[in-house]
């Protein structure tokens, strides 16, 4: 195995990557504290939870309606041209809602539309952004650029909630948009300047989601673990996000004790990610199948009605897991599935999480008269333990391993 020196010296004479990294660092610095500042310039309009649920729903629609979109042409046209189109848009929402505020015109009409509009942005932003890593660097050096590239938005994870909260709180939500705006302004300046090539020459769109569908079915790696991580994520985010802090203002002081756990879940990813920095484990995707089960474990602490430094164990724990299995399970992909469909098998995996969303939130609510909300949280870790073992029986997670080169 080469030293650690040697692989950080890789990607530092990597002029394309420090651009991409740049860019990432840059716009995490504005996107960390964007929706803690939509919600509070709805909230400051006197706006409630039915305005507030309008503007989250608007802004959570479009990767359900165009992630496939953003896939197609993520392997149709050239990546850094995407990225570039895709930045500025999500700038211009966020420069029109910042204008807005300032001037005392926003609206929740109007909050939505921009909601939408980078709801959209980010639709083919995700594809283009997965593909184009791939092109600008070398395959055993994939699971470290991931790695470092997640780094600065877990370290802004931590910081942002009492950084965005003092913004917001002095200067208001107008300057903190403001920021936000720019911030994808420069990362589209730099991601411009990749200048990749096209990954694939000119076809009809409909032939490609034809034939992303089809190479996406015949990889049952991929389709097992996007059925699994469907599960997965509607388990964890009706356990955690929804029934997580009703469970916390009943046992462990409301908020303070919630943020607490939240806080703990983020180091825990900011961990994560620095393990994945220097940990290289062969069989890729099966340590992303495994170490997704780790978010069962605040949910049964929760459901159990742990002590809460148990929870925040488990939180940390959880959060370490988690971010190793983001890693893998994206290094697998860019190291398995060829250049030409990158975009259009992320945005099928995507899909699915997406999806995920709305089905746990619902599920929850259906079940919300019949169960106690300990017992919703002890179902949702025992459907996330059983999603992960069902994926681990699959055959092909075996096979797809690190290429070393």
């Amino acid at each position: 195995m080469k030293a650690a020196g040697t692989r950080i010296g890789g990607l530092a004479d990597n002029r394309s990557f420090r651009r991409f990294l740049t860019a990432n660092v840059i716009s995490s610095t504005g996107s960390a504290m964007a929706p803690l500042a939509v919600s509070y310039s709805v909230i400051e309009r006197g706006g409630g939870a039915g305005e507030l649920s309008l503007v989250l729903v608007a802004n959570t629609s479009p990767p359900i309606l165009l992630l496939l979109v953003g896939g197609i042409y993520a392997d149709r046209v050239s990546r850094n041209l995407l990225l570039f189109v895709g930045n500025l848009l999500a700038a211009s929402a966020q420069g029109v809602l910042a204008l807005s505020i300032a001037t005392g015109r926003g609206t929740t009409g109007l909050t939505a539309v921009c909601a939408f509009l980078s709801g959209t942005a980010a639709s083919f932003i995700a594809p283009a952004a997965q593909g184009a890593l791939a092109q600008i660097v070398d395959a055993e050096h994939l699971q470290r650029a991931n790695a470092l590239l997640r780094l600065p938005s877990n370290v802004l994870r931590v910081l942002a909630p009492a950084v965005g909260g003092v913004i917001v709180a002095f200067g208001g939500s107008a300057w903190a948009l403001a920021w936000d705006s720019l911030t994808f302004v420069c990362a589209a300046l730099l991601l411009r300047g990749l200048r990749l090539n096209l990954p694939r020459a000119g076809t009809r769109a409909l032939d490609d989601l034809r034939a992303g569908w089809a190479s996406f079915r015949a990889r049952t790696w991929l389709w097992s673990y996007t059925v699994a991580g469907t599960v997965l994520v509607a388990a964890w985010l009706a356990g955690f996000q929804l029934l997580g802090p009703l469970v916390a203002q009943q046992r462990y002081g409301g908020a303070r004790g919630w943020g607490l756990v939240q806080a703990a879940y983020a180091c825990g990813l900011l961990s994560g990610t620095l393990v994945c920095l220097w940990w290289r484990p062969r069989r890729l995707l099966a340590v992303a199948v495994l170490t997704g089960a780790g978010l069962a474990l605040p949910l049964a602490a929760l459901g159990c009605a742990l002590p809460l430094p148990a929870v925040l164990a488990a939180a940390v724990c959880a959060g370490v897991l988690f971010d190793i299995e983001v890693v893998t399970f994206v290094t697998a992909c860019q190291q398995h599935v060829p250049q030409r469909e990158q975009g259009m098998l992320s945005a099928f995996n995507g899909l699915g999480e997406h999806l995920a969303i709305p089905c746990g939130y619902l599920v929850t609510a259906m079940v919300a008269h019949t169960w106690d909300d300990r017992s919703a949280l002890l179902a949702c870790a025992g459907l996330i333990v059983a999603a992960t073992i069902a994926n681990l029986c699959v055959p092909d997670v075996y096979r797809v391993n690190r290429l070393t080169p």
